[in-house]
């Protein structure tokens, strides 16, 4: 029975998946792959090269480092071994076209993937666990923002989604007690958003009128907003943790202090 050898300097996934298109043009009868991952030097390739010898086979490599592809060609040729480069071509060309060097690294597809998946998570993490839908996102949380209504809690927990970070965050109402989790998650995860009382009032008075409601409501009323402010010094008292003033704050640049806070680490 035919054998490919599906050699990779990664885990290999490209180089089989491109393998098996091909193969499905013949019906896939008859035909075994047998995939080699991680194949990071030349006594490695060795190893291979016997091996595919042995079975009679041939092989489709990804090895993205110049000196390996020539080794593996040269060493195949020798023993008269069928070896197709899936990747080298197409690296070759796109640096003629773009007049740029490949960085030659192993595994960057995996991570660029990983990358993605890691921002799609934490995106929905953050719908999920938005507005304290659910308390038990605050103990699974990589952030956790506290403040009261309007202080962007939504939009910064999904800007800083998009750097791969899980964001719960939690509203603040005189009336309802916090929940529990709030004073068992470790206080270096915890920011607190604290807003003036003025620029709360115009910010919730315009919600009102986007709304086509009144915006004399108790939402936007002054001294509503001062009680419940309040409310929110109380309980950072309580948590410890960095409150940052988001008064006169773009989202990004609230994003910009969290994310120094963690890199940097807290005094």
């Amino acid at each position: 029975m035919p054998i490919i050898y599906v050699v990779s300097d990664s885990v290999g996934e490209t180089a089989e998946l491109v393998t098996k298109a091909a193969i499905s043009q013949f019906n896939g009868v008859g035909m075994t792959l047998k995939r080699f991952p991680y194949v990071e030097d030349n006594e490695h390739i060795d190893e291979v090269l016997s091996l595919v010898s042995l079975d009679k086979g041939m092989i489709a490599f990804t090895l993205v480092k110049p000196e390996m592809r020539t080794y593996i060609k040269q060493k195949a040729e020798q023993e008269a071994i069928i070896a197709v480069d899936l990747m080298g071509p197409i690296m070759d060309q796109i640096q003629v076209f773009t007049g740029k060097a490949p960085l030659c690294e192993p595994g960057l597809v995996r991570k660029l993937d990983e990358d993605y998946f890691k921002k799609v998570e934490a995106i929905e993490f953050a719908v999920k666990y938005d507005d304290g839908r659910d308390p038990r996102g605050i103990l699974k949380a990589d952030i956790v923002l506290i403040g009261v209504s309007r202080t962007s809690k939504t939009p910064l927990s999904q800007y800083l989604a998009h750097k791969r970070l899980k964001v719960a965050n939690v509203p603040l109402v005189p009336e309802v007690d916090p929940p529990e989790e709030l004073y068992k998650v470790p206080i270096e995860k915890c920011f607190g958003l604290k807003i003036s009382p003025e620029k709360l009032n115009n910010i919730r008075r315009e919600r009102l009128i986007s709304l086509g409601l009144n915006d004399q409501a108790s939402y936007a009323n002054i001294e509503r907003i001062k009680e419940e402010l309040t409310f929110f010094e109380n309980v950072m008292n309580k948590i410890k943790c960095p409150v940052i003033d988001v008064t006169n704050k773009a989202v990004e640049e609230t994003a910009n202090v969290i994310l120094n806070y963690i890199q940097k680490g807290r005094p």
